[in-house]
């Protein structure tokens, strides 16, 4: 038989077998569609009904029990969902279709909540607050505590009353996720065990972005990486404590890398008492107050490869008053930076680009439009043990600002490029007093009255 010949019968053949095989009843089709969800069940078998206006938050709590006691994921179909008051099992793997599944949360306590229990999953879920208000009890829209092996992935997490999710000394992921809307941080997790947050978007939220907090200082290591958060507000008010992209509070151990953080009120990336904390590569644009804050207690951070337009403050590793401490500030580009900050507070530095204290080698960093100060080295009594290295400051009032106060400790500045400064390339000040004239001059002649101080090797114009 030839080969077209052969061919031209199988088609036929397929054909014929084609017509004689029945239509799929919508019975049928949904059989097949549960079987690609590897043995789950469906939420329809439980009597749920999408669209529906009343309550079902008894017929969705008793199909996610069963399908837990099997082992099975529970799937959900598209539909809107009137809910409240969930508790998650262990081995709860809830599954929707991406931003058309929706919990809507019907008041009266809290939406979804789960405690002391292991490997949980929500995925594809729309989580609607409604801007409803929460239980005192309830921290967040969505609350795990207690739990070992969290999943919660391509989901949406919108208008809550307080916090979009909520982990407590818990362990897992929360992943491409979208939350918006939340009265207070879009993801707050407390003493975590192993938790990883990257690839959310987390936008307009009242207080705070993403936290990382812990009630007692201890090796935490969250990575927070590749998330955008943008438009964060500080309803609440403070000089801090609010409206931050992504703030760090007594976690040792975490790493912030390569976020996209824009608009807050506060500050794109603040670390408070936290140690050995790595800051890499991360774009930080228009912080109402300081760009990359660490400070209070923080010992021990890595500062570098990222960029920071627009703030009051560039970066700042300072209270060394608190034993605020130990850092590397490399390889950053701040530029743009302002005059103003979100509260009244007259000892609130402004308008510098680098401003550090102890224990920090300050290298390779290009500073650019700094109204004061590009680069400010210690503050009173506060200065031990830094180098100013290699760095270029363009564009600034004062160069570089290095404390004469009695009691400050060293300090080397050498082989910087200085230009377009109205006020000197590095002076020396008493607080906030000018009390040099310019040290960069004669490769360091005029320095050698303030044997605390190397300046060598700058070259300025």
């Amino acid at each position: 038989m030839q080969r077209r010949a052969f061919l031209k019968g199988a088609v036929s053949a397929f054909a014929v077998s084609a017509a004689a095989i029945p239509a799929l009843s919508g019975k049928a089709r949904a059989e097949i569609r549960l079987a690609d969800m590897r043995g789950s069940l469906g939420a329809e078998a439980a009597s749920l009904r999408p669209g529906a206006p009343d309550d079902q938050s008894r017929a969705l709590q008793l199909a996610i029990d069963r399908a837990a006691e099997r082992g099975r994921p529970l799937f959900i179909p598209a539909g809107r969902y009137t809910v409240s008051n969930l508790r998650l099992p262990s081995g709860t793997r809830l599954v929707g279709v991406s931003g058309q599944t929706r919990l809507l949360y019907r008041g009266d306590g809290h939406l979804i909540f789960a405690e002391g229990v292991e490997n949980i999953a929500l995925e594809g879920l729309v989580l609607d607050g409604g801007n409803r208000g929460l239980g005192d009890y309830a921290p967040a829209l969505a609350h795990i505590s207690e739990t070992r092996g969290v999943t919660i992935s391509d989901c949406e997490i919108l208008g809550s009353a307080a916090s979009g999710v909520a982990l407590d000394r818990s362990s897992g992921r929360v992943e491409n996720c979208t939350i918006s809307g939340a009265a207070q941080a879009g993801i707050r997790a407390v003493e975590s065990r192993g938790l990883r947050l990257s690839g959310n978007t987390v936008t307009d939220c009242a207080n705070g972005g993403i936290l990382v907090h812990r009630w007692t200082a201890g090796e935490d290591g969250t990575l927070v990486t590749n998330n955008r958060i943008e438009r964060i507000a500080a309803r609440d008010g403070g000089s801090g404590q609010n409206g931050n992209g992504i703030n760090v509070f007594r976690a040792h151990g975490v790493i912030i890398s390569d976020n996209r953080i824009a608009d807050c009120a506060f500050t794109a990336v603040r670390v408070n008492a936290g140690s050995n904390v790595q800051i890499t590569g991360n774009s930080c644009l228009r912080s109402g107050e300081t760009g990359i804050f660490v400070e209070f207690g923080a010992q021990g951070a890595i500062v570098s490869s990222n960029m920071v337009d627009g703030a009051a403050t560039g970066i700042s590793v300072s209270n060394f008053d608190q034993d605020g401490r130990l850092a590397v500030v490399s390889g950053n580009v701040v530029r743009n930076l302002h005059t103003t900050i979100p509260y009244k507070d007259p000892s609130q530095g402004r308008g510098i680009g680098i401003a550090v204290e102890a224990e920090t080698a300050v290298s390779g960093n290009v500073i650019e439009a700094a109204p004061n100060f590009g680069m400010v080295l210690g503050w009173g009594p506060y200065l031990r043990n830094v180098s100013a290295t290699a760095n270029i400051i363009r564009k600034a009032g004062v160069g570089i600002a290095v404390s004469v106060a009695d009691g400050a400790g060293s300090a080397l500045i050498a082989d910087n490029i200085v230009s377009d400064v109205e006020n000197g390339a590095v002076i020396g000040y008493r607080w906030r007093e000018r009390a040099t004239g310019e040290l960069a001059g004669d490769d360091g002649d005029a320095a050698a009255s303030w044997p605390h101080l190397t300046v060598s090797r700058n070259r300025v114009g």
